[in-house]
Order: structure tokens, then C-alpha cells, then sequence
């Protein structure tokens, strides 16, 4: 066998990081600028040592792992889902800790596009002696850390589009605020996906027709509510909305091209604890693309857009749309209804199908950007 050679992935290695997957998933959404990355150290078939990403990105998954697992790391094979990373700050890079630490083999899941990490974190290890095996369920790693990805490429958040759309391809009706289209089941899970999401973001013809609170009100997921971003050209956000009388427990950010204004209205505000972001205006609306970029700088790696029909119009429009999260339920919203943009038969091109579910008597479909 030639020296440093890539071994071919086991059935082993496949579980192992799948193990690793799951394992990362458990702190999305609240690591900051970092992504969620899972490590994984095993010893002759057994996990010795596991880490992730720590609340608010630091510190990284690998040393977490091997100081679990102590000695018995020496030896060992360590299983990350993103490349270790190569560059010093104050702690040196975790490539540098796996091969001081004297782990025999590291498996890798998906690779790390910032150009201080990219392919380097590799060289480290293979220049140590390390056996190295690159791309194990390098797809489905992706998939789960898709912000942090997509920002370290385009410099903007993922953005997922979430519709729950009644049999009938409608999304609400209009004048009656809040319209039950799914069950508990589905609601349930939309409250999964805010709690593993940075941000929310609706428009404020949602927020002044529904009302919304827009938290994560699963047991024990409270603390994991986003941050809740409404687009407010104007600034005409209720002082009595649910929003802004919760801005203090949970942060509500209001994008508005006035922010600079010495209003009353923002000083009324912001006496009830909302923030401000300052946005661009084109053809009358705000100027999308520029605002994720701005939030994106601010360290947000995903967006879950909530509502209404004209806001998703226009993410779609814009070709801001990364993944859409579609839930069709059995209810018939009928006479006075809202379109929907997209139906189970009328999805934009350019989106495949990841995944399908049923969350009770409701229908889960998503669909993730191809291009």
C-alpha cells in the first residue's frame, strides 16, 4: 500500500459518520458564525470520544472529542463532518490537536470552502502520517450545515422558504388573520426548524394581518427562538403586536429604510427593546440581496422566511430562495383565498426533491436550489 494512500469508505466508516451527522445537528443555530460540526473519536469499533461545535462556535467539535477521550484517542480514528480547520488564532487549529493528540486515521465528511481551511486542514494531517479518507456522506454533512456553506460562498445566509398550503393551493384568507391549514403534528415540526434556525423573517403585511409571535414554543426549545426580522419599509409595526411586546425576551429586528430617522416612532421602538437595520429601497420594496449580504456580515447563517405571499414572491424573484420547506394540509380555505407561489405541482425550476414526509394527515415536501 502506498503511504497516506485514501482507504476506500467501510460500511463502518458510513455508520460512524452518520453518527457524527446526527451528533452536529444538535447545536444549529446557536454557534454563531461557526457551523454545528460533529467529531467523533472511535477506538476498535467503539466511541470513545464525541464533541460538537460548543454554543456560540467555540470551542470546535475535535478538541472537545479527544478530551473525552484521553489516551485512547492515540491510535484512534477520529470522524468529523467538516474538514479540520488549518488556520492559528489564539488555540491552534484542530488539524494541528488530531495529530498531536496521535490519532492513526481521520475520516472527513464535507470540506470547508473558507480558503484558510480548504484542502489545508488535510495537508496537515496526511503530512503527519495521518491516513485520511475525504467525502464520507459528504452530501448529507452539507446539507445539514448548508449556512454556513452558502455564506462562506455567496457572503449571505441560507435562506429557506417555509409554505403551508391548504388542498386547495392557498396559504390563508384574506381579512382573517391566522388560518388553520395543518395539523398539530406539522406545526410542531415548523417549530423544529425555527429552533435550529438563526433567524425568521416575514413581511409586515403578515405581521399586522397575523399577528405573530413567531417563537419556538416546543418544551424545552423556549431559549432556542431566533431572532425575528420583519420587513418594514415604513416602519409600521404595532407597539400592541406580540412582537414587539416580546422584543425584550427575544430579539426582533426591524429592516427599514428609515432607521436613521429621529421618529417617535423608532424611539417607541426601540424603548420596547426592537433593533434596526438599515436597508436599501428598489422599485418601492426593500432591496433584498443587499440585506441578506448585510446580515450575513452580521454573522447569521440562516434565514427561515415565514410569510406572506408578496414576501415569498419576492425571495423567489430575486433568486434568493435556497430550499423550500412545503406542507400541504387537507383543509379547503375556499372563496376569499391566498394564493400560494408554490403547490406540490408548481415548484420553480432549478429545485429538486431532498426529502418527503408526512408530519400526521399533512404532506412534507422540500426542495433544495440545483442552480
Amino acid at each position: 500500500m502506498v503511504a497516506n494512500a485514501p482507504e476506500i469508505p467501510s460500511e463502518m466508516d458510513r455508520r460512524f459518520m452518520a453518527a457524527a451527522i446526527r451528533l452536529s445537528r444538535r447545536n444549529l443555530g446557536l454557534t454563531g458564525t461557526n457551523p454545528s460540526v460533529g467529531t467523533l473519536i472511535v477506538r476498535d469499533g467503539v466511541i470513545v470520544g464525541r464533541g460538537v461545535t460548543a454554543l456560540g462556535g467555540r470551542p470546535h467539535a475535535e478538541p472537545q472529542a479527544l478530551a473525552e477521550a484521553g489516551e485512547l484517542a492515540r491510535g484512534a480514528t477520529a470522524y468529523v463532518t467538516l474538514e479540520p480547520c488549518a488556520h492559528h488564532g489564539r488555540t491552534p487549529p484542530c488539524a494541528n490537536t488530531l495529530v498531536t493528540a496521535g490519532v492513526a486515521r481521520v475520516v472527513g465528511a464535507a470540506t470547508d470552502p473558507d480558503p484558510r481551511v480548504s484542502g489545508q486542514g488535510y495537508a496537515i494531517l496526511r503530512a503527519a502520517g495521518i491516513e485520511v479518507t475525504e467525502r464520507v456522506l459528504a452530501d448529507e454533512a452539507a446539507d445539514l450545515m448548508a449556512g454556513y456553506l452558502t455564506r462562506s460562498i455567496s457572503l449571505r445566509p441560507e435562506v429557506t422558504l417555509k409554505l403551508a398550503v391548504s388542498e386547495d393551493g392557498m396559504i390563508g384568507r384574506e381579512g382573517e388573520g391566522q388560518v388553520s391549514i395543518t395539523g398539530p403534528q406539522a406545526r410542531a415540526q415548523v417549530h423544529v426548524m425555527r429552533a435550529e434556525s438563526d433567524a425568521i423573517l416575514v413581511g409586515i403585511g403578515t405581521a399586522l394581518a397575523d399577528d405573530p409571535e413567531l417563537t419556538c414554543r416546543l418544551p424545552g426549545l423556549a431559549e432556542r427562538s431566533p431572532i425575528r426580522i420583519v420587513l418594514d419599509r415604513a416602519m409600521r409595526l404595532p407597539l400592541s403586536s406580540k412582537l414587539v411586546r416580546s422584543a425584550r425576551d427575544v430579539p426582533v429586528l426591524v429592516a427599514s429604510c428609515n432607521v436613521t430617522a429621529a421618529s417617535e416612532r423608532r424611539e417607541a421602538l426601540a424603548t420596547h427593546g426592537v433593533t434596526f437595520i438599515a436597508a436599501e429601497t428598489y422599485e418601492n420594496r426593500l432591496a433584498l440581496p443587499e440585506l441578506l449580504e448585510d446580515l450575513g456580515a452580521q454573522g447569521i447563517l440562516t434565514v427561515l422566511v415565514e410569510g406572506g405571499a408578496k414576501t415569498a414572491r419576492h425571495f423567489l424573484e430575486e433568486g434568493l430562495v435556497d430550499r423550500i420547506a412545503l406542507f400541504t394540509g387537507q383543509a379547503i380555505v375556499g372563496a376569499g383565498g391566498i394564493a400560494s407561489p408554490i403547490k406540490r405541482d408548481l415548484v420553480p425550476e432549478g429545485f429538486k426533491l431532498q426529502r418527503e414526509a408526512r408530519f400526521g394527515e399533512d404532506e412534507y415536501l422540500e426542495f433544495v436550489r440545483t442552480r
